[in-house]
């Protein structure tokens, strides 16, 4: 049996020691909270409080959109089942439907320069006249077959200025075993037509890291850039993540696109003010949509 100051003394002790055990773990999660990589938005959004535009039913599998110059009255879609091009007043469901081409898996469009591009998954491009979208079904198609390797392809974002168009795999044999993507930069002419203009590279490696989660391997979905800041802004559908390059395509950030909020972001595009859009297809539950985020400057 212990006497009166053994037992006080082991008090002490046993005192000691669980302030100690409080001070680190008070400190050791400061740290985590503290940590500046791991941040919930990219600076200037909140990525987690949308306003929410629901889709009609027939964009129910709602993959890319895009503005034309940035213009976020009309907002240019398509989904991933049928050839046609949608365009409808942002917030409304009374859609204007372009057939372009007959069924297959479409993933993304853009607008640039008078026409809009929308891609196949196979790589395959179609260039439509912008002027068409009015008319149920467009005339003067461009159709642009191989100039990217085999590979399934979603992501894609033409820049109005320069013209150029880049295309992100989102599964490449190349990329297999890593967490890069490779890309491919595309020249649009005059005349709708398109030509190779070079290549270049994501690394997503330090992903995990960055987000505080187990991403698994990075397929992109759909990229575009900034106005505001000049970044690029990379949608990776399969593990929700919200990607951020400079300008170089080196990675500045990397943030979770919660499952409650996101349920399959396929599309994404800015408007002239630096608003961030992000499109969902639907399920059994919801309908597709597209959540705006308002920039408010850092």
């Amino acid at each position: 049996m212990l006497n009166s100051s053994n037992h006080q003394t082991k008090q002490k002790y046993t005192a000691v020691i669980a302030i100690l055990t409080l001070i680190v773990t008070f400190l050791g999660l400061s740290c985590v909270e503290k940590d500046p990589k791991v941040v919930a938005s990219p600076p200037g959004y909140d990525i987690n409080n949308p306003k929410k535009y629901s889709m009609p039913d027939i964009l129910q599998e709602i993959s890319g959109i895009a503005f034309n110059n940035g213009d976020n009255s009309i907002v240019y879609a398509e989904q991933d089942e049928d050839g046609i091009l949608f365009s409808l007043p942002l917030g409304t469901k009374d859609e204007t439907k372009t057939k372009f081409a007959g069924k297959g898996d479409y993933e993304d469009i853009s607008v640039a320069k008078g026409w809009a591009i929308l891609l196949k998954s196979n790589g395959t491009l179609y260039s439509i006249p912008l002027s068409e979208v009015k008319n149920e079904e467009a005339k003067g198609v461009i159709e642009t077959k191989d100039l990217v390797p085999k590979g399934e392809y979603e992501g894609m974002f033409a820049e109005e200025a320069t013209g150029k168009i880049y295309v992100l795999c989102k599964t490449c044999k190349q990329d297999k075993g890593t967490k890069n993507a490779s890309g491919y930069i595309l020249a649009l002419q005059a005349d709708g037509s398109i030509k190779s203009a070079g290549t270049f590279s994501v690394d997503a490696s330090a992903i995990d890291k960055v987000t505080g989660k187990k991403k698994g391997a990075f397929h992109p979905s759909a990229l575009a850039i900034n106005p505001i800041t000049k970044e690029w802004y990379i949608v990776s559908s399969v593990n929700k993540t919200l990607l951020v390059t400079d300008a170089n395509w080196k990675m500045k950030g990397a943030y979770h696109l919660s499952a409650n909020i996101y349920n399959q972001p396929e599309g994404i595009a800015f408007d002239k003010q630096g608003n961030l859009y992000i499109s969902n297809e639907g399920s059994e539950t919801q309908v597709g949509n597209i959540l705006r985020f308002d920039y408010k400057k850092p």
